[in-house]
C-alpha cells in the first residue's frame, strides 16, 4: 500500500480503485471524464502519477493509458455530437451543468475558437466533459478535431502526470493550488463566451439598423 498521508481527501479516496483495478480503472474513468460523464478521471490520473512516483505504477504506462483513454473518450463524444448532439444536450446536458443557455454560448465559442477551444477545454471542468460533443454538434471537421483532440489530451495528461509524479505524496498543497487556477480558467472561459455573444449581438444590431 502506498503511503498517502500527505494526500488531500479527494485524492486519497480514489486509492482503492487503483489498488484493486489498476490501469483498467484509470482507462475507464479518464475515458468517461472526457465523454460527457462527470467522474473523477482527472483526479485518478493524478493519483496514478503519485503511485508511479513511489514505484507502484509505471509512469510511461500511466501516461500512455491516460492519453489513449482521453483521446478515445472525446472521439466517442464527437461522433455522438455529430449524430445526436441536440437531443443529448436536451436530455442529459444538466447532468454536467450544460444548460440550454450555456450550450448556445458554447456553440458560438466553438465556431469562433475552433482548435484553440479543443485544446484548452481539457483543462476546464464542464468543457472537458462536453468538448467532443460540442465540436461534433457544431460540425467541426473530423480530421481537424482528431488532431487537436490528440494535442489537447497529450498536454492535459502530461501536465497532471508531471505534477503527481514529481510532487509525490507532498502533492496536497499543489493540488489545491491547481484547482484554484482551474476555477480561474473556467471563469475566464465563461467571460470570453459572454463577450463573444455580446459582440455578435451588437454586430447583428448594427447591421439591422443599417438595413432599416
Amino acid at each position: 500500500m502506498v503511503d498517502t498521508g500527505g494526500l488531500p481527501g479527494p485524492l486519497a479516496g480514489l486509492q482503492p480503485l487503483l489498488d484493486h483495478y489498476g490501469y483498467a480503472a484509470l482507462a475507464l474513468l479518464v475515458a468517461l471524464d472526457n465523454m460527457l460523464v462527470p467522474v473523477p478521471g482527472q483526479t485518478l490520473l493524478i493519483v496514478a502519477a503519485v503511485y508511479a512516483g513511489t514505484g507502484r505504477m509505471n509512469i510511461f504506462a500511466v501516461t500512455a493509458v491516460g492519453c489513449i483513454a482521453a483521446i478515445a473518450g472525446a472521439e466517442i463524444a464527437y461522433v455522438l455530437g455529430r449524430r445526436e448532439g441536440t437531443r443529448l444536450i436536451t436530455r442529459f446536458g444538466r447532468c454536467v451543468r450544460l444548460t440550454h443557455e450555456r450550450y448556445a454560448k458554447a456553440e458560438d465559442f466553438y465556431r469562433r475558437g475552433g482548435a484553440k477551444v479543443v485544446v484548452v477545454a481539457r483543462f476546464i471542468d464542464v468543457l472537458r466533459q462536453t468538448n467532443g460533443l460540442l465540436a461534433g454538434s457544431n460540425e467541426m471537421p473530423h480530421r481537424r478535431f482528431t488532431l487537436w483532440n490528440a494535442v489537447g489530451a497529450a498536454a492535459w495528461v502530461a501536465a497532471w502526470t508531471a505534477l503527481g509524479y514529481t510532487a509525490g505524496t507532498d502533492i496536497g498543497p499543489l493540488y489545491r493550488q491547481a484547482l484554484r487556477y482551474q476555477l480561474v480558467l473556467l471563469a475566464a472561459a465563461l467571460l470570453a463566451i459572454v463577450c463573444l455573444v455580446l459582440r455578435t449581438w451588437w454586430r447583428a444590431r448594427r447591421r439591422a439598423r443599417k438595413e432599416s
